[in-house]
């Protein structure tokens, strides 16, 4: 069966769709465990809660989005989480339980659309509005390609490129519109982030003078320069590891069999804490409550932007080294109105975290010379990038456009 009108066609348990409401279909195939997943999760809950559409996320790996969504159950094949219809995208070719086309299609990431929902989207008596959601980037082609439509070679559908973007004139990136006032009472409220403390890391909240530092990486080279720098140092750190690929060397470098949730170690000026994998919120208050973050990847990086703190970038490495140009991009626009030697000092720190070779890596006491710059810029650029607008907000108003 295919739906010709807007909405879903429903099985037994599963909630009617908002009559009159924007149906939205988001296809996503998870290439980096959490990234591709993570930015569609948060976008589906925005489009959903703050402009009222009915919205379905077809998702090819359940379990690396239970990781995030700790409600979904991974052997169902078809269910309901906040409002929003999920299904698991068995393979390419499958375009859901029941085929119905939504109002509006979004293409996560270049994932190719089922043979048969495109089909269905062309035989639709209201053309969908059809997105190709892309990857960040901070480079200056973006907003010339940003909404470009292209027809598609067989049939009467028109595709637009989205781009998430630092600059105006790109899509921008995602926010919620409750995401400062969380963050403003996070800060504001002491009993609040002890008991964070306690419930998270299971420990009191470290002294004064400690530098809390996140770290969630990739695998790296450069952590174990890194870790000697904070054991050796003349200010303690306090480092807090989300399981994840890092955590191995967490572990090697104080001689653990491993660094999971609840692992405790100390060395040095060192003391460092397991954490357990958290949900997309649990990582925005682990963001506020340390003094610096290291972030990978895309969704971190944006949520890291958000949370007003100065953090460093571990960008997802590319062959032939065509991640850096998106780096030094990145970058740019981030150190705009920065002092010129800090700018220089977080550029170097950045360049030696992505390309750093065994037994080298980032000058952590140069990075602290300019922290009060970078805390300033940090908080200036949060309110620079909210001035573009939300992905979610820009990506909705767009789609209403191309619906009248």
């Amino acid at each position: 069966m295919v739906s010709s009108s807007s909405g879903f066609s429903r099985a037994s348990g599963i909630a009617p769709p908002n009559a009159g409401a924007v149906a939205c279909d988001i296809f996503c195939a998870v290439i980096d465990n959490f990234g591709d997943i993570g930015v569609c999760w948060r976008l589906a809950r925005q489009l959903a809660a703050e402009h009222g559409w009915q919205v379905r996320v077809f998702i090819d790996d359940l379990h690396a989005f239970q990781r995030l969504c700790p409600n979904l159950d991974t052997a169902r094949a078809r269910q309901q989480i906040d409002g929003i219809e999920i299904e698991h995208w068995h393979e390419p070719a499958h375009a859901g339980e029941t085929l119905a086309v939504a109002d509006v299609v979004i293409e996560a990431f270049a994932c190719e659309l089922p043979p048969a929902y495109l089909a269905a989207m062309a035989r639709r008596e209201r053309t969908p509005v059809w997105f190709n959601l892309e990857y960040l980037s901070g480079e200056d082609w973006v907003a010339e390609f940003h909404l470009r439509p292209s027809p598609h070679p067989r049939y009467p559908l028109l595709k637009h490129f989205f781009f998430p973007g630092l600059g105006r004139g790109t899509g921008g990136v995602l926010k919620e519109r409750d995401l400062d006032a969380a963050r403003a009472a996070f800060e504001a409220s002491p009993p609040v982030r002890e008991r964070w403390w306690h419930d998270v890391v299971g420990s009191a909240p470290p002294e004064r003078d400690a530098i809390v530092v996140s770290l969630f990486a990739y695998e790296n080279p450069a952590v174990d320069a890194l870790l000697e720098q904070w054991r050796d140092g003349s200010q303690p750190v306090v480092l807090l590891v989300p399981e994840g690929r890092i955590s191995g060397a967490v572990a090697r470098f104080f001689g653990l069999p491993s660094f999971s949730a609840g692992a405790r170690a100390e060395s040095g000026r060192l003391r460092a804490h397991g954490l357990a994998f958290t949900d997309q919120s649990g990582y925005d208050r682990l963001l506020w409550a340390s003094n610096v973050n290291f972030v990978r990847g895309e969704d971190s990086f944006i949520r890291a932007q958000w949370a007003a703190r100065p953090f460093v970038w571990h960008i997802y490495p590319q062959a032939d080294d065509a991640h850096l140009p998106k780096l030094d991009a990145a970058l740019a626009h981030y150190t705009t109105s920065l002092d010129a030697d800090a700018a220089a000092a977080l550029a170097r720190f950045w360049d030696a975290w992505n390309t750093a070779k065994p037994g080298s890596g980032p000058d952590w006491t140069e990075f602290l010379r300019y922290r009060p710059a970078l805390e300033a810029r940090a908080r200036a650029w949060a309110g620079e990038l909210a001035a573009i607008g939300d992905l979610a907000g820009n990506l909705a108003e767009f789609a209403k456009t191309q619906l009248k």
